[in-house]
């Protein structure tokens, strides 16, 4: 039973219990005060998410959804964000008014946010990026790109007739397209080339590569667990920076919690709880 002041919100996934979105948004509730705000993580299924959203009283405020629900999501949302209808996936839900929901993609954020910050992207540069991967997060790297000021992008994929959807969501932010076989591309010329690139894969299959890789002069891994990648390992080693999915994490937390509270996030608190409760530099 909710008392008047409730107001609830929780990351939904499958598994779910590894997210640290709980610790991000319960340190931003208590910096700013707000008592009434809870946030929890439930256990949902793809199939399983638009009956549980459809269920959920007034004194939910917002979901946060995690893969595999994020294409779910947009799909049962009743209003939805320019760019969240162009990637087509939504990590964030949020109820404006009793039964209404709203979709949004604050992971394009992330990628934006961490781009810019850790990796140290010049947005007057212009030039191509790279997204190694064509999944739900490689979406949204692609629309990070475009917020960013790219209109190519090149997609490195094992296969690519995997890289539709992708490929889809780029030309619907109005970014060029060229799709590379990931068995023939060079990654040097990938790395020295291109103004921003991002790995969206699993640590061991760039580990062959990450010498290449190392080299990309703006770089985000979004993989950090278990950390350090051996991406990450190569770019310290000769003394470079990158962005990281702990950086992803943050930046599109602070969104999520502007969107559920209406208040700005407490960004610097919110940065010092996911550094203390990783050990991660950030």
């Amino acid at each position: 039973m909710s008392t008047e002041n409730e107001r609830r919100a929780a990351v939904l996934g499958k598994p779910v219990a590894h997210s640290l979105s709980p610790l991000l948004h319960g340190a931003a509730y208590r910096a700013l005060g707000l008592t009434g705000f809870s946030y929890g993580r439930v256990e949902v299924s793809e199939a399983e998410l638009p009956g549980f959203v459809a269920g959920l009283g007034s004194e939910w405020v917002g979901l946060s959804v995690t893969m595999p629900g994020k294409r779910a999501a947009l799909a049962c949302a009743d209003a939805a964000s320019e760019r969240v209808r162009a990637v087509g996936a939504a990590n964030t839900l949020v109820q404006h008014e009793p039964g209404v929901w709203y979709a949004d993609s604050t992971d394009i954020d992330g990628v934006s946010g961490a781009l810019r910050n850790a990796a140290g992207f010049d947005e007057t540069a212009g030039g191509t990026g790279v997204v190694l991967g064509a999944g739900g997060t490689a979406a949204a790297a692609v629309g990070a790109f475009a917020e960013l000021g790219l209109r190519k992008v090149r997609l490195v994929v094992r296969e690519p007739t995997r890289a539709r959807q992708t490929v889809a969501s780029a030309a619907r932010v109005g970014i060029e397209v060229e799709v590379l076989r990931w068995a023939e591309t060079d990654f040097a010329a990938l790395a020295r080339d291109h103004v921003a690139l991002v790995s969206t894969v699993p640590a061991a299959a760039v580990q062959p590569h990450v010498r290449e890789l190392a080299m990309a002069p703006c770089l985000l891994d979004v993989i950090y667990d278990p950390w350090p990648t051996p991406l990450a390992s190569a770019v310290f080693e000769r003394g470079g920076t990158l962005a990281t999915g702990l950086h992803m994490l943050l930046h599109q937390a602070f969104g999520q919690v502007e969107q559920f509270t209406g208040a700005a996030a407490p960004r610097e608190t919110m940065r010092r709880e996911l550094v203390a409760a990783t050990g991660i530099r950030l």
